[in-house]
């Protein structure tokens, strides 16, 4: 380790050299208070930001132990410390001066749920946060003074107000704390009484606008219906009350724009802790909780899809179904086994982005197109046994078929996003409208025969029309480029994620695209199954964290995605 006032000599020495001149000064550096890593160094200043990362004892920065004393509060902590450091360096960002990405210094945009990242980690050591800054220059030639600027004057000022505990609002940090741990009470509250969800009273479900995750102004606080309505005794804001979702089938109907997608979406999304202020902070659903749609064209491999669909025109076996291009109900069925395989014990779907055929087939159609002549078995006749059977409960929005009507547990209509229980007169008119009786076949869980394969997607020659490469071609290393939330290429090929709907965060799906690299270049051996690859990888993530993916160095700019969504990325990934 080498002090700072060596890296203001060095910074002194290259200046107005020749861009290159600036990797010299990749290393480590003591400072007063903390030390600063310089981890990668870009090759010119139009390229892709310098990655540098500083760390900080805990005496230096000062935050009690109880606010770190488990992983819980880590992740709230770091959270917390990544948005307070990302207001500071937005006011030295591009101040300065030169060509290209040159003055520049960011850090992780947080949104309205608390992730676990790579920005910002706390160890028993002390906190790490890592980010990106443009290396000053004219044109190409190195303009160390603005760099020494950046390192000298902009970062220690950052530094201090962000990350030192006296510098900080301390009850605003503990409320944050303490809302994470009344979430984690919840969540463990849910299994105690047999819920799948709570929505508590006063939440404000309605966002911004379609591009915006902040709470809508103005618009109507949610209020349960009495007969749904649980009461928790939280362990620091206390007596709160709202409604609980039971285990089981529960119907979501209403009018259209009364809010019923809206209830759904704040249901798939309260997985993840939210922040004091998003409205959402206390709506809290069963973590293994996956939202299901159809996704016309997507790759299935390997998947049995028997439960729902056989008997086949063409006599294919699905029990062992692939296709590089499936239909919506295909589609559907393959995502609800895969969930299965997931570990999801709530399935959340909406009428609305669902295959029709999928869902239900009404009595009419039942009567033209007799049962012999339809491969496929609705959802509408599985779902009971999805939960008596596997202990798989469904939350359901629809606004078409009165079918769902005759297999729902509980009935919610969403009144001027206001939610009415009308489970007892749905009972009553059940009675008087009967379902036709169209028993499925009998319920047989779904069998994996997936063994991923050897065969990678590399870069090179000699590969099929879908990238991927032969036997006895030589590895080469993957390179991922990541694309937004919605996906990223692997060597030649794109995984699309565009439909894997609680994936909320583009450093989720640059993190998922690590995870596949690592997979391809040293877990495939043609042996091990998916599941088992993926659960060896989720059980990594939850012991070391990303940091076993880091080549070197861990990068800035990576979150931690739940096992469902790595499931579905590795799903998606067209695979031999």
């Amino acid at each position: 380790m080498q002090s700072s006032s060596q890296l203001q000599d060095m910074l002194h020495s290259i200046n107005r050299k020749s861009y290159p001149a600036y990797k010299s000064l990749k290393g480590v550096y003591q400072f007063k208070k903390y030390v600063l890593s310089i981890d990668h160094v870009q090759g010119d200043p139009f390229a892709s930001p310098s990655h540098v990362s500083v760390k900080i004892s805990h005496r230096e920065a000062g935050f009690p132990a109880e606010y770190y004393k488990d992983k819980l509060t880590r992740i709230t902590l770091a959270d917390y410390l990544t948005r307070q450091f990302e207001q500071q360096v937005n006011r030295y960002t591009f101040r300065a001066k030169g060509s290209g990405k040159s003055g520049l210094i960011s850090v992780t945009r947080c949104g309205q749920e608390v992730l676990e990242r790579t920005a910002c980690e706390i160890t028993e050591q002390g906190i790490t946060i890592r980010f990106f800054v443009g290396f000053p220059a004219n044109g190409r030639t190195i303009n160390a003074g603005e760099l020494e600027k950046i390192f000298f004057e902009f970062l220690p000022v950052c530094v201090e107000k962000a990350f030192v505990y006296r510098n900080l609002s301390g009850k605003d940090l503990e409320n944050t704390i303490f809302l994470a741990e009344d979430q984690a009470y919840i969540r463990e509250e849910l299994k105690k009484r047999f819920l799948v969800a709570f929505v508590n009273d006063g939440a404000i479900l309605p966002r911004e606008s379609g591009i915006s995750s902040k709470p809508m102004k103005g618009s109507v606080t949610f209020s349960s219906p009495e007969s749904l309505r649980v009461t928790m005794a939280l362990p620091h804001k206390g007596k709160i009350t709202g409604m609980g979702i039971p285990k089981g089938i529960t119907l979501i109907v209403g009018g259209g724009y009364h809010g019923k997608s809206t209830l759904l979406n704040a249901l798939e999304l309260g997985v993840y802790n939210h922040i004091q202020g998003d409205g959402r902070e206390y709506v809290i659903t069963d973590p293994t909780a996956q939202k299901l749609r159809s996704e016309d064209g997507r790759f299935v491999k390997d998947v049995d899809i028997s439960l729902f669909i056989n008997d086949l025109p063409n006599k294919k076996d699905t029990t062992c179904f692939s296709t590089e291009d499936a239909s919506g109900s295909t589609s559907q069925a393959a995502g609800i086994v895969e969930g299965i395989e997931a570990g999801s014990k709530v399935f959340l779907l909406d009428e609305d982005t669902s295959a029709t055929n999928f869902m239900v087939r009404d009595a009419f159609m039942q009567y033209v197109i007799s049962r012999e002549k339809e491969p496929i078995t609705p959802f509408l006749e599985r779902a009971r046994d999805l939960y008596e059977k596997e202990e798989i409960s469904t939350i359901l929005v629809a606004g078409s078929s009165g079918a769902f009507f005759h297999i729902a547990d509980t009935v919610i209509q969403m009144d001027n996003y206001m939610p009415v229980d009308i489970t007892a007169k749905v009972r009553e008119l059940c009675r008087d409208y009967p379902l036709n009786e169209n028993t499925a076949a009998g319920f047989k869980a779904p069998q994996s025969h997936r063994i991923m394969s050897k065969n990678t997607p590399l870069n090179g020659s000699k590969k099929d029309y879908y990238g991927h490469f032969k036997v006895q071609d030589k590895p080469e290393r993957l390179k991922v480029k990541v694309h937004g939330r919605d996906g990223f290429s692997i060597g030649k090929q794109e995984v699309d994620l565009r439909y894997v709907e609680q994936l909320i965060d583009s450093e989720q799906t640059g993190a998922l695209g690590a995870l596949l690299k690592y997979a391809v270049e040293k877990l495939i051996d043609g042996k091990r199954t998916l599941p088992e690859i993926v659960e060896l990888l989720c059980s990594k993530l939850e012991k070391e964290g990303l940091s076993f993916l880091s080549e070197g160095y861990t990068s800035c700019g990576y979150a931690v995605p739940r096992r469902q969504e790595v499931y579905a990325c590795f799903n998606r990934y067209r695979r031999p």
